[in-house]
């Protein structure tokens, strides 16, 4: 009897994860829009300002440094800014244009 219960409850947080999941486009594709718009939010600071550092991404969109360094990696690798140094302080990055 209480493995019936357990798989009836097992069972029923299985659909109720797949129902929320699709809920509102799912937890992956709102994180993937919100990256999306942060990314676009560094590079318009860029055009305005002609070169960021970390610290300003941080409170440019209220993230960690590890958050702010991996959108800014992502956006080198994807050919958009150009990092100038190496580490410390005197990075900042550039538009590419």
């Amino acid at each position: 009897m209480n493995y019936l219960i357990l798989i009836i409850v097992a069972i029923a947080g299985i659909a109720l994860g797949m129902y929320l999941g699709k809920r509102n486009g799912g937890l992956i594709s709102v994180q993937s829009r919100k990256k999306a718009e942060n990314k676009k939010k560094i590079l318009e600071s860029l055009k305005e300002k002609g070169r960021v550092v970390n610290n300003d991404v941080e409170k440019l969109l209220g993230v960690s440094d590890a958050t702010a360094t991996r959108y800014l990696d992502e956006l080198e690798k994807e050919g958009k800014v150009r990092q100038i140094g190496t580490t410390g302080h005197a990075v900042y990055y550039l538009l590419i244009k």
